[in-house]
């Protein structure tokens, strides 16, 4: 696995793993496994209520805190600037660390209006050194133009849903333009139909992998980090075993075509919704 270089210098690994729903003592167990796996990017928010549940887990793996990337995000009721750089606060006591990886805005929430505020915040939680590198998760170019208009600082992530159903590639085309790299929430569709569809499950016989492998490779050809999740041993170690082979261009071409005009597996689509 390489590592995927930021405009900020930091870098990120090409997979990381997501811990959403991943709390107490069997969220511990399954995020140890994980770091004790090879897995060195998390993926955590301030709404998962489980900051506490990775950090327990980084201090019970054999994995130095220097050698795990931390991803945290900010909630939409602390765009506020003091609320910020509060929450900004509570987060890093919660994970018990010196300082967050990565730091996102979770939701633009356009109704509200107050994410530029937000990210003034984490610009200033950064020269503090509270947060290493800070980005977004969910928005569209255009918010991400507002940010740079306003700030001149541009984020060096955005975190988007995305999968074959919703590929997401004009998205993936903007954020390439501007040195942006793209993750991938829900890479393999939140467990619905995605893992089960018959185009994809031929490219998986073919190159003898799993369908989910596949997905996750052709995130990662596109230049996408995807963040699975997954408390099993075994599938984690599945997951994470894509660098051994490559899809070809008309594998690429095949998944790429199973993507919907709003493949969206919940609806909720940046410019309107609001997360809290």
């Amino acid at each position: 696995m390489d590592n995927l270089n930021m405009i900020d210098g930091q870098v990120l690994p090409q997979i990381g793993f997501g811990t959403y729903k991943l709390n107490g003592a069997h969220g511990v167990h399954a995020i140890t496994n994980a770091l004790n796996q090879g897995y060195r990017l998390l993926d955590t928010a301030y709404n998962y209520e489980n900051e506490g549940t990775v950090g327990k887990a980084i201090a019970n793996s054999h994995v130095t805190r220097d050698q795990v990337i931390v991803t945290s995000k900010l909630p939409g009721r602390y765009h506020d600037y003091d609320a910020a750089m509060v929450a900004i606060q509570e987060s890093l006591y919660r994970l018990n660390v010196e300082y967050i990886d990565l730091y996102l805005i979770h939701w633009p929430n356009p109704r509200q209006g107050k994410y530029v505020e937000a990210w003034r915040a984490m610009i200033d939680a950064q020269k503090a050194g509270l947060i290493k590198s800070i980005g977004v998760c969910n928005f569209l170019p255009e918010h991400i133009e507002t940010l740079e208009k306003e700030t001149g600082v541009l984020p060096t992530v955005n975190q988007i849903e995305l999968h074959p159903y919703f590929n997401q590639q004009d998205i993936i085309k903007f954020h390439q333009e501007k040195g942006i790299i793209t993750q991938a929430w829900s890479p393999l569709g939140r467990a619905s139909e995605v893992i089960k569809d018959k185009d994809v499950a031929v490219i998986a016989e073919k190159h003898n992998k799993t369908i989910p492998q596949i997905i996750l490779k052709w995130h990662v050809q596109n230049d996408v980090v995807p963040i699975p999740k997954s408390t099993s041993i075994a599938r984690q170690i599945q997951n994470k075993d894509i660098f051994d082979f490559t899809l070809e261009e008309q594998d690429m071409d095949a998944i790429n075509q199973l993507t919907q005009k709003d493949g969206r597996l919940k609806g909720q689509d940046p410019a309107i919704y609001e997360e809290f």
